[in-house]
């Protein structure tokens, strides 16, 4: 019998073709019949690997690691990952914002003991801003104002340093440092900042559990924790969220020329003349200062800070203006005392906005731009008639807010 041989070309055409139809089928197999394997991408620069699109893995907290194998952990951390679009829409403004101000809580943070990872929960509490909330709380930390005065802070109808960025930081970290005290544990401490010691002491008593995780709490309290590691991540792998990483350094810190005050100020407006600014730039930079006078019978040392030569400290001053941006704005009389005049600023009907001057000209020629009086513009600026607007300036302009 005699077999006919293919030509070998035609060989290496059927063996191309069966090869080419193993791989295909492994694929189809691969895709639609076999899990996939883990995706073991790395985002560099941190601890965290991130697992497609999962909630990252090794996730810690001060150093202790959060529980990864436990189902209700992963559902509460995916809640807060995912399920907030707050970072999606305003990613820009909250990096501005840590450039800004971790330079000054950071070092804080460090000189009293506290791990680096509280600095976040400055972020959730107030986005970085001098907040007020209904429930009393104040400034970046949202400090209530006993909690406040207990730790070193004045709270009183003149001044309020839960505004003032600094001392509330100390204050934060020594509220952080009594908890941690008491629990020996970073993640309980973070879960008593926000619903205090006795509250936390309570629960774990009731429920006789020894750590966060296995605490039924309240839903603000019990999603905390999952939240600052939702920033921490945001912070330190944008990626994860598919915000595009952008080369990160931090803002230099504002300089300024401190005045130490160790009297009473009779007015903020003649105080602000003999030093040669406004009474709305003190009250921008010092927002801890409530009232347009300072009585001080225990002659205690103040520090009002001006920022020192010309800069565009605008976004800075929004941070820390309180009560959504609204100034309290002092008129004098011819004898140079603060009166709230009839023409003065109405807190209800008015918004106000910070303007830095760009080059050198006419007050007038701000004032047509802006459609306000000069006159107007010269007195909420504490400026003498003929003085022109100066670069590296910053001027206070009131608006009438628009009826709805």
């Amino acid at each position: 019998m005699k077999f006919s041989q293919l030509p070998t070309d035609d060989k290496i055409k059927q063996i191309l073709g069966v090869l080419f139809l193993i791989i295909v089928g492994y694929f189809l197999l691969k895709v639609f019949v076999l899990s996939p394997a883990p995706n073991a991408l790395s985002y560099n620069n941190t601890n965290f690997e991130v697992l497609g699109l999962n909630i990252p893995s090794n996730l810690d907290f001060c150093g202790e690691k959060i529980p990864a194998n436990d189902f209700e952990i992963k559902g509460d951390l995916e809640k807060e990952f995912f399920n907030n679009s707050y970072w999606k829409n305003n990613s820009l403004q909250l990096f501005n914002k840590a450039r800004r101000w971790f330079p000054y809580i950071e070092p804080i943070l460090k000189a009293e003991g506290v791990p680096d990872d509280f600095k976040y929960l400055a972020v959730i509490e107030s986005h970085l801003s001098n907040v007020s909330s209904p429930a009393g709380a104040a400034g970046f930390w949202q400090l209530v104002p006993n909690t406040a005065a207990y730790h070193g802070l004045e709270v009183n109808g003149e001044v309020d340093e839960r505004f003032d960025v600094e001392k509330s930081t100390y204050a934060a970290c020594g509220i952080i440092k009594q908890a941690y005290k008491e629990f020996h544990n970073w993640t309980l401490t973070a879960a008593a900042y926000n619903r205090g010691i006795g509250g936390i002491l309570k629960a774990m008593k009731q429920q006789k559990a020894e750590n966060y995780y296995d605490l039924l709490l309240n839903s603000e309290t019990g999603s905390f924790v999952y939240r600052i590691l939702a920033y921490k991540t945001l912070f330190s792998s944008p990626g994860h969220f598919g915000i595009k990483k952008k080369k990160w350094s931090y803002f230099p810190k504002v300089k300024y020329t401190t005045f130490k005050i160790d009297s009473s100020i009779t007015t903020l407006s003649a105080f602000a003349a003999h030093i040669g600014t406004s009474p709305g730039t003190i009250k921008l930079y010092n927002p801890w200062l409530l009232k347009d006078a300072l009585r001080n019978p225990a002659k205690k040392t103040y520090e009002i800070r001006i920022p020192k030569g010309p800069g565009d400290y605008s976004d800075y001053a929004r941070d820390l203006m309180t009560e959504g941006g609204t100034l309290i704005q002092f008129a004098k009389d011819p004898q140079g005392v603060a009166t709230m005049s009839p023409d003065s600023i109405d807190l209800l009907s008015t918004t106000s906005i910070i303007h830095v001057v760009k080059v050198e000209e006419p007050l007038l020629n701000l004032a047509n731009f802006f459609k306000v009086k000069e006159s107007d513009l010269r007195k909420w600026n504490n400026l003498p008639p003929g003085d022109n607007a100066v670069k590296g300036q910053t001027l206070i302009i009131h608006y009438k807010k628009e009826e709805k």
